[in-house]
């Protein structure tokens, strides 16, 4: 009876790196191109849009900013994003101010965050004066303020669904009068219950990560799981058991705030995340074993076993986590009775006999006799939680 955590070097399953876990979206933008490209990595997604964008030809806020543009000369206009700053300028296009707009544009100096605000700035007949290679809003501000001359200076900052609150204060305290573009203003979202059932599902760790790609959208989410009264629920599980990915450190601040960790890909885009998803989620849900002389691996609501995906029901996932937590270690009828509800001890035995069957290797858990089950493996070295 030997079997081991599988080491790195032995064949990787052939079922996709996703297949088994569960991921929430909270995205209102390009959702379903986000959870395409998860489920094409076998993951089960679940859309919870936490926010909804305004339209922009509706938007009175940012036709107000835009109007203060036009007010009077602006010095300085900062694009922080490419789809921000189209939206803006096809949103003046529908009040017949698009001509104005870019005319008094004309005449600023304008900053691009990155290379897609400065496609859309060029897109528009412009021309940016300066964009950093970070594509960092502390760049910007760092270089704005390292001009030394904005004290009366009228500075546009577009913004896109996030505040920039650093950036405005500090324009404001060195004297700089700011107009704040709001383009695509979020709100909460109409149907709020499907945010509602995420929460729940985070509560009850029955999900194994949850996405966000704007801080208004992490703010929801936390706001939902205080009405529900389960915030600390949620923050407990989002401090282990389920992980919170997010696309950059601006959308984490909410949750920073909360103290709850994010995982983060090292550039701030869609494409990134997924591949920070696909590699952190199975390293810190998943589990490897060598179990009678058979590949077992254990992910969020599946078995793997020998490189076929096995789906499994809440309470034989529940019985497989508590024989896998100690692997080769006995674990009690007793335990078992507690973990899953079970009314007596012989709903225990048909629970297990359940387990048994569909893993389709009934050797895999053994019977102790008058003390309980184990799995039929004693591990090298320390196994990783689930």
């Amino acid at each position: 009876m030997s079997a081991t955590v599988v080491e790195s070097g032995e064949a990787a399953p052939t079922v996709e790196p996703l297949a088994g876990y569960t991921i929430a979206l909270t995205a209102a933008r390009r959702r379903e191109e986000f959870g395409a490209a998860l489920e094409r990595r076998g993951a089960k997604v679940v859309y919870a849009p936490a926010i909804r964008i305004i339209p922009l030809a509706d938007d009175s806020q940012l036709r107000e900013a835009t109007e203060r543009c036009l007010a009077a000369p602006v010095d300085i206009v900062v694009a922080t994003t490419g789809i921000g700053f189209r939206g803006w300028v096809d949103a003046a296009e529908t009040w017949d101010l698009a001509d104005c707009l870019v005319s008094t544009m004309e005449s600023a100096t304008l900053l691009a965050r990155g290379p897609k605000a400065r496609g859309a700035i060029r897109a528009a007949g412009l021309r940016e004066a300066w964009s950093p290679e970070s594509e960092s809003s502390s760049e910007v501000l760092s270089y704005l303020t390292a001009r030394g001359d904005l004290a009366g200076r009228r500075v546009a900052v577009q913004l896109h669904g996030e505040p920039l609150p650093d950036m405005v204060q500090t324009l404001r305290l060195a004297g700089a009068e700011v107009i704040e573009v709001p383009v695509y203003r979020w709100v909460p979202a109409e149907d709020m219950s499907p945010v509602r059932k995420v929460v729940e599902s985070v509560a009850c760790r029955t999900v194994d990560a949850v996405a966000f790609t704007s801080a208004p959208a992490a703010a929801s989410f936390l706001q939902t799981a205080d009405e529900l009264g389960l915030r600390a629920a949620v923050s407990e599980a989002l401090r282990g058991a389920v992980i919170a990915a997010s696309v950059g450190p601006v959308t984490a601040g909410p949750l920073g705030h909360a103290g709850i960790p994010c995982v983060i890909p090292p550039r701030a885009r869609l494409g990134a995340l997924v591949r920070e998803i696909v590699e952190q989620v199975p390293a810190r849900r998943g589990q490897r074993l060598r179990v009678a002389g058979h590949a077992v691996e254990v992910r969020g609501q599946a078995a793997v076993v020998d490189g076929v995906l096995i789906p499994l029901p809440a309470a034989s996932m529940t019985l497989l986590r508590a024989l896998t937590a100690r692997p080769g270690h006995v674990v009690s009828r007793g335990d078992l009775l507690k973990l899953t509800g079970a009314s007596d001890e012989h709903a225990v035995e048909v629970a297990v006999g359940r387990l048994r069957t569909a893993l389709g290797h009934p050797a895999l858990i053994r019977t102790v006799v008058k003390r309980g089950y184990q799995l039929d493996c004693e591990p090298v070295r320390a196994a990783s939680a689930c």
